[in-house]
């Protein structure tokens, strides 16, 4: 006779790849990195910066997520080419689930951004998450939340 796997037995796929996200946003904050962000914003300005993060499917989920609990269901609009999660006062959005690009990427003037070599066993982690969930490698920061806002229609 089969029975059932009871409702602790069942793995929830995305939330068990968003307990993993944090997990890795975790262990980064726990590496030292001398950086110094003052929070001028410089980097959340793409159009400036001609940088714009790359995420994998488990954090634009992530990110996602972030957006609907401020009561949003897309991207605010940024006219001027800024992040479209940079508020109007200069703060993020989602920041306690800002991307893993967010975290690494400072601006000269803070330290200039992480060395990848000291992140990539990270970046790894991310993007086996990103193949668990379908993903298909890393996509502008824009685009990924967007299309993760829409399937959650």
């Amino acid at each position: 006779m089969k029975f059932a796997p009871s409702r602790r037995q069942r793995v929830d796929p995305e939330r068990d790849a968003l307990a993993q996200i944090r997990a890795v946003y975790y262990e980064l904050a726990q590496r030292p990195a001398e950086r110094n962000c003052t929070r001028s914003t410089g980097c959340c300005q793409f159009h400036i910066t001609g940088r714009t993060p790359q995420l994998t499917r488990g954090e634009a989920l992530l990110a996602a997520r972030a957006v609907r609990a401020t009561g949003r269901k897309a991207l605010p609009d940024r006219a001027d080419g800024a992040c479209p999660l940079l508020r109007d006062d200069g703060k993020c959005l989602i920041y306690r689930d800002r991307p893993f690009g967010c975290r690494t990427h400072f601006c000269a003037a803070a330290g200039g951004p992480l060395a990848r070599g000291t992140v990539l066993d990270l970046i790894r982690r991310l993007e086996e998450i990103d193949l668990r969930l379908g993903g298909s490698g890393p996509r502008a920061l824009p685009a990924a939340v967007a299309d993760e806002l829409a399937r959650m229609r």
